[in-house]
């Protein structure tokens, strides 16, 4: 019978065991893109970095839509077992791997049929165009895989189980890892062996965290179309807002890649190198989200709405000590991380910038995350969508192009984290707003006129 374990014992506790042992997952998979791009680089032709740049851009797009499934996983599954309904968790786990499946299957189709077009305006152009396009060739296809792993971890963590989570994505780096010197170098393969250990990885995350759910949680019940056309309401009221909230993300990074392409290779090479080194020096911050959620969806799911509030000030209190040491870490090796890529010129400002302030400023990223977490289990889900499209839009474009206008590609960079610094404070204001409103659970369209807002069953003070 599934438990929950997440509604007794310190909240700052629970915190850092779901976002370490996540980040360690994250960190697994982020740090073999990192060492894919060290690999790539002592291929001797940035063009190979760059084309990585613009496929990355392009999958992450993708994957926002595992993404929003999983969130929606992971947030009803964890409000059943907090309110004691082990059989409805088993059922929404099931549906939302079916859909995941359907999803991964027409949505490749579509990228495939419409590639060069999309990665043309993100910037590629000639031999980095045709690279780019190898490689999301290779990788894409597998999205289906991708998304009954990420479907499986959010049910995981849902669970409380963050240690099988965290080894199914330790697993498929460890994978990847072992594969690409052999496949890039030892088979001569290049970008494509880079490609062929993603796809190794993704099975083997696919297959553990698959097997976990099922063997050790009994947590899929029987796929059945009666039971997915009763849950795809919840599903959607969920998924559908988590699903644009992430899509907005790529899309305000391809902003950034675009206006940034403009100054050249060199400075199209350092956002690459920067978007793999990041989410490595930052994989709490990124697990935060995740981590949280079911904290907070248990409590929820319980009534317990002072530990939901608890739970928020415990994630800005955790994330605020682990920026500041990640971003000293990063300062004192900026010099040794341009040197491990022979970075020069644009390349080496842009990672050397991206190694002091703008390592700090990564602590607004993480207000969005946590306040997300909040938004998406406690039945606004919209909130998270309005916040993330304001912040990539609004918080973005005027202030890169204000950015590069003066400061060139470093000022595009530092457009984007001021732009992202003052969407994390409406956020914050709106996630207190939020929990002081919350009452019992219950399905909401989040798109109905009246869905963003709860009956107050009373007033908490801050």
């Amino acid at each position: 019978m599934a438990k929950a374990v997440f509604l007794q014992g310190a909240l700052m506790r629970h915190v850092a065991v779901m976002s370490l042992t996540s980040s360690v997952g994250l960190m697994a998979i982020f740090a073999v893109d990192f060492v894919d791009m060290i690999f790539i680089s002592m291929l001797g032709n940035k063009a190979l970095a760059a084309a990585v740049g613009y496929a990355g851009t392009l999958l992450f797009f993708t994957n926002a839509f595992n993404i929003g499934l999983s969130i929606s996983a992971g947030s009803l599954v964890a409000r059943a077992i907090g309110a004691d309904q082990p059989d409805r968790a088993r059922e929404y786990a099931a549906s939302v791997a079916v859909l995941g499946v359907l999803m991964g299957l027409v949505l490749p189709l579509v990228v495939l049929g419409n590639l060069a077009p999309i990665l043309s305006w993100l910037g590629a152009e000639g031999d980095t165009l045709a690279l780019a396009q190898r490689y999301v060739r290779i990788v894409i296809p597998t999205m289906p895989l991708m998304s009954l792993a990420m479907v499986g971890m959010a049910v995981l963590r849902a669970h409380g189980d963050a240690r099988r989570s965290m080894m199914g994505t330790v697993f498929g780096g460890a994978v990847n890892a072992a594969l690409d010197p052999l496949l890039i170098f030892g088979l001569g393969l290049g970008l494509d062996g880079a490609a062929y250990a993603s796809v190794m990885a993704r099975i083997v995350m696919c297959s553990y965290a698959v097997v976990s759910v099922w063997r050790v949680h009994n947590g899929f019940a029987r796929p059945a179309l009666p039971v997915l056309m009763r849950d795809a309401r919840a599903i959607a009221a969920i998924a559908a807002p988590a699903i644009l909230t992430n899509v907005a993300s790529p899309v305000g990074n391809a902003i950034v890649t675009r206006e940034v392409a403009v100054y050249g290779t060199d400075a199209v090479a350092a956002m690459a190198v920067i978007g793999r080194l990041m989410p490595v020096a930052f994989a709490v911050v990124f697990a935060l989200s995740g981590a949280i959620g079911p904290i907070v969806g248990q409590n929820f799911g319980a009534g317990l709405f002072a530990r939901v509030r608890g739970t928020l000030v415990a994630g800005l209190q955790f994330l605020l000590g682990y920026t500041l040491l990640a971003a000293l870490i990063l300062f004192v090796a900026r010099q040794m991380i341009a040197d491990v890529f022979e970075a020069s010129g644009e390349m080496r400002t842009l990672i050397y910038l991206f190694c002091g302030p703008l390592a700090l400023m990564q602590f607004f990223n993480g207000v969005i995350f946590v306040c997300n977490a909040c938004f998406n289990n406690l039945g606004h889900p919209i909130y998270s969508t309005y916040v993330n499209w304001g912040r990539h839009s609004l918080g973005t474009y005027p202030f890169v192009i204000a950015g590069g206008a003066i400061w060139g590609a470093s000022g595009v960079l530092m457009g984007q984290a001021v732009g992202g610094a003052f969407f994390a404070l409406a956020a914050l204001l709106l996630a207190m707003k939020t929990i002081r409103k919350i009452s019992a659970p219950e399905p909401v369209d989040p798109f109905a006129k009246d869905s963003t807002l709860h009956h107050v069953s009373g007033r908490r003070n801050w």
